[in-house]
């Protein structure tokens, strides 16, 4: 028998074993004992629920309300829902239903759109389920077993791959105030970076921009590769945060099975808020600018699921967008996240306003793997570019008031001469792709006009 059918057996006969043990026995429930506010209370066996374990709450006819549990009150089991709680009343079942804290991914599951849940809402029939679970809430690879960071990534964006190169298996987080484009340039990494697949994760998303974002930005092409999960701003704060752990999960199934995985998440902030407002359902106390402790527990347990696996697996490149509140990079989430993620890419309203897109800010931008990530010829290249942009930006107030004299100081002479062609440099079109290659040789052309016209 070839290896490969062998494989295929051993997975086939592993995922019925699976499926056979996550079959229930016996019905075991209890029952609704009270409801406040976001939290319903259950009574009955309790020695049989865990934190983390499902509920199917019955409210009579077809609705069925998935809950989880999140904490104990006394001798009740203080239960979270999935979907409103329209329909519950006191003495309604409450059965365990511990199987469903997983997924069963495929790679049939490229090119669809799914929810928190696992299920489809594309409209394209039903999912084929794979035969290996794979936990929502799923360990990071062990420190000492994983590969270090792989060659360079192309991700088809100028600005990124010139001055903030990333490496396969990398993290990376794009922070910005809404409205200056993080969407956007999210769906320019989805359909341009060289990646086997990618993994999208809308958390909060608006309703209205999920079928623009599909159709417009990200295209039939760029979701032929991807699977997309999507939970909505009006969703409940458990299905926001379960679209985080579904979207690491179903990239984590790709990378075990070798793939260089492209995994992007708008916004990790969103996710944060989620668990804020759980946090402090179940009594909490807040913290930083109403942020619960168990935030800032989650947030690393997320974040550091994505990057290189182990020395036989794939890796996962994780591009996490963050929300900074007005404008605001210094708040408590984007401190957090910049501490735990490899680089971040800042992305400024003031440099918007003035029509350049993307509107990187590349002197506030940090790449960690540079400079090794570089090319080494190109490296004193990158450097005299930062170095020009530097001078410019440190004298740009002065210039903009007119209160700089041409003369005065060289380098900033030569720094106003390039600023108009490394803006030029940096400004590129949602639909414009350019190489790492071809980025280097042109940051290298606009050097060179200095030194010809001495």
């Amino acid at each position: 028998m070839p290896a490969n059918a062998r494989k295929l057996k051993v997975f086939t006969v592993k995922g019925l074993a699976e499926q056979v043990g996550d079959i229930e026995r016996v019905n075991i429930y209890g029952r609704v004992v009270g409801v406040r506010g976001l939290m319903v209370e259950i009574a009955g066996p309790i020695h049989a629920m865990s934190v983390g374990a499902r509920i199917l709450i019955e409210t009579g006819g077809d609705r069925v309300i998935p809950a989880e549990v999140v904490g104990f009150n006394g001798d009740n089991a203080v239960v979270m829902p999935f979907a409103g709680l329209d329909g519950v009343r006191r003495g309604c079942r409450a059965v365990i239903a511990n199987a469903s804290s997983q997924v069963r991914p495929a790679p049939s599951w490229l090119g669809r759109v799914l929810n928190a849940m696992g299920e489809p809402i594309d409209g394209k029939g039903a999912l084929p389920q794979g035969p290996v679970p794979v936990p929502f809430r799923n360990s990071p690879p062990p420190a000492h077993s994983r590969k270090r960071v792989g060659k360079p990534l192309d991700l088809g964006v100028r600005a990124l791959n010139t001055f903030l190169t990333c490496c396969r298996g990398q993290r990376l987080g794009i922070f910005a105030g809404s409205g200056v484009g993080k969407s956007v340039l999210l769906s320019m990494l989805a359909r341009n970076a060289d990646a086997d697949i990618s993994v999208i994760g809308l958390v909060g998303e608006r309703g209205r921009e999920v079928q623009e974002f599909l159709q417009d930005d990200l295209g039939e092409e760029g979701l032929a590769r991807s699977v997309v999960v999507v939970a909505t701003s009006d969703e409940p704060a458990l299905m926001r945060r379960q679209a985080a752990y579904l979207t690491l999960a179903v990239a984590e199934y790709f990378r075990d099975e070798g793939k260089d995985v492209m995994c992007m998440m708008d916004s990790v902030t969103r996710f944060a808020m989620a668990q804020r407002e759980i946090g402090l359902s179940t009594g909490e106390p807040p913290t930083t600018k109403g942020y619960t402790p168990t935030v800032f527990t989650e947030l690393p347990r997320l974040l550091e699921r994505a990057g290189p696996g182990a020395a036989d697996k794939g890796t996962i490149t994780g591009i996490f967008t963050v929300l900074v509140d007005g404008d605001d990079h210094n708040e408590p989430v984007a401190d957090a996240v910049r501490g735990i993620l490899d680089g971040h890419i800042v992305m400024q309203r003031a440099i918007a306003e003035r029509g350049r897109y993307p509107a990187i800010n590349v002197l506030k931008s940090v790449s960690r793997t540079m400079p090794k990530s570089a090319d080494p010829a190109f490296l004193p290249v990158i450097t005299r570019g930062r170095q020009v942009m530097a001078t410019f930006s440190d004298m740009e107030e002065l210039i903009r008031l007119g209160a700089y004299r041409t003369g005065s100081n060289a380098e900033v002479d030569e720094a106003i001469r390039l600023n108009p062609l490394l803006e030029d440099f940096l400004r590129q079109a949602k639909d414009e792709v350019t190489s790492i290659e071809d980025g280097y040789r042109r940051l290298q052309q606009i050097l060179k006009t200095l030194e010809t016209e001495r």
